[in-house]
């Protein structure tokens, strides 16, 4: 089906298309679950901390829901939340743009409406893939438009499990610090959700003035006619490399520990809702097979990433060919590789990242007790696998489990709705693709939990209701009006009968 060219009809006209579609649609619910108060304070019923795009599609279905008593917690300012106009350096977004990410099944909620509504149907045609800044405005027009609780400038510092099965976690915001206490917390926080960047071990002991993972902030300007050096073949890698050459670095090497560069998206192949929603049906094996698989087989950078970074001259490619030392040498740097020895000014490692408990202090209550896949299970054929190891086992609403059942009740509260969720459940709750999937199933599991918590005030509320369908006076009692009913029957065979005999 061809689709009508328009030209755009302004972000104002698609904003009151959608508020009629949720009329419609009678969305938001109504809300619904009791308040509570503690330490004469009202409780939240869900604090979701990170408001990037998960936490933000996680709060609108809490909202659709009817759950209006939550709130998003995100210490970035408004508009720089997550990575898009922060570390992340590529042009233009990896996934095509037609995937509706975040938009919950409602079309004028998606990045293709918010860009034509700017600029027309044909503009959309001829636009490659969402550029990230873009992206970026229209996350932010997102939150706008769903009126979500979102609060910017807000550091999240520990979290505690409190008593009548409540969780506290002390905030800091410009005001000064506080406690908030909630039921359940969801960590939407991203790729670093459990953890922060991964650097080699090689890195240890060399002054940072001469390194930098690519999640952190760089400036470019000071890499100008610099030597620079990048670890690594994935996208980040190839976004930071073409980076620091557009930023006129006079040489850089790239060197990938691989023979060859990945060439294949696995997962890709097989993207279907049958994936979505099925993955976390699998038994554990099998859950483990997939991901073990496609994660060693690697997914490759974009293409037009790596034309990127070939189509500077000073841009040299070298293949198999990891560090085996990393040394400084007066005011440089000297990488050592089994291919030869080279002088460079700065490295970049796009080396990913990795679950470390340690770095989230907000976790440290809850660290010792968190299961992990590798404290229950052996992957198959014994094959190790660190990355899946470090998994966190997580239950059907995204909660983590006790390594010790019992030991620490209060983890069922605790909701991990970010990346390192793919083993349980699938890929989620990081991604774009399927994002919307999973802030359904992580919102309509709290909803079923809340209600069954609740079960005894809203029996109560059942009892109490009181308020008539019928008033009464809707209908006229045909016995009470008719005065030949209260007269005896004729007598048969010498006997009375009365109506009521």
């Amino acid at each position: 089906m061809t689709v009508s060219r328009a030209g755009p009809i302004g972000l104002a006209a698609l904003e009151a298309r959608l508020s009629e579609d949720l009329a419609w649609l009678e969305l938001p619910s109504k809300s619904w679950v009791p308040r509570r108060s503690s330490h004469g304070q009202d409780v939240v019923d869900v604090v979701i901390i990170g408001a990037g795009m998960a936490g933000l599609v996680a709060s609108a279905k809490l909202k659709h829901l009817g759950v209006d008593n939550h709130l998003v917690l995100d210490r970035a300012l408004a508009g720089q939340e997550g990575p898009w106009v922060t570390f992340a350096r590529m042009r233009t977004l990896r996934s095509p743009k037609e995937l509706t990410g975040p938009a919950m099944g409602l079309p004028a909620l998606t990045f293709r409406a918010f860009f034509e509504a700017q600029y027309g149907n044909e503009a959309w045609e001829n636009l490659e893939r969402a550029p990230r800044s873009m992206w970026m405005e229209y996350l932010s027009w997102y939150r706008k438009v769903l009126d979500l609780p979102v609060r910017n400038e807000v550091t999240v510092g520990r979290i505690h499990a409190e008593a009548d099965d409540l969780l506290a976690l002390d905030i800091r915001e410009s005001d000064g610090a506080r406690r908030l206490f909630a039921r359940h917390v969801v960590l939407a926080t991203g790729r670093d959700g459990l953890g922060g960047p991964y650097v080699p071990e090689i890195a240890n002991g060399v002054d940072k003035r001469f390194w930098a993972h690519s999640a952190e902030a760089i400036d470019f300007a000071r890499l100008r006619a610099k030597r620079v050096a990048v670890v690594g073949a994935g996208a980040s890698a190839m976004d930071n490399a073409a980076t620091a050459l557009e930023a006129g670095a006079a040489r850089l090497d790239l060197f990938i520990r691989r023979p060859d560069i990945p060439r294949v998206n696995k997962f890709t192949g097989i993207g279907s809702q049958g994936v979505v929603h099925g993955f976390a049906g699998l038994p554990d094996e099998w859950k483990w097979r997939f991901l073990d698989y496609a994660l060693k087989a690697q997914t490759p950078p974009p293409r037009p990433s790596v034309l990127r970074v070939s189509s500077h001259e000073q841009a040299h490619f070298h293949l198999a060919s990891p560090i085996t030392d990393l040394t400084v040498a007066q005011d440089h740097l000297v990488v050592t590789t089994p291919k030869g020895r080279y002088a460079v000014d700065f490295i970049i490692f796009g080396t990913g990242f990795k679950v470390d408990l340690d770095l989230r202090p907000e976790l440290a209550e809850f660290s010792p007790h968190i299961r992990f896949w590798s404290d229950r299970f052996v992957g198959p054929d014994a094959t190790a696998n660190q990355e899946l190891e470090s998994s966190p086992d997580l239950g059907e609403a995204y909660e983590f489990l006790e390594k010790v059942p019992g030991a620490c009740p209060a983890l069922s509260r605790l909701h991990c709705f970010n990346y390192p969720a793919t083993l349980s459940h699938g890929k989620l709750s990081g991604d774009i693709p399927a994002i919307s999937e999973g802030a359904d199933r992580l919102a309509r599991t709290l909803v079923r939990r809340m209600f069954v918590e609740d079960r005894e005030r809203h029996f109560e509320s059942l009892k109490a209701f009181a308020t008539p369908e019928i008033r009464g006076d809707e209908w006229t009692d045909a016995d009470s009006n008719d005065a030949s009913l209260a007269k005896p029957f004729p007598s048969m065979n010498g006997v009375n009968v009365n109506a009521d005999e």
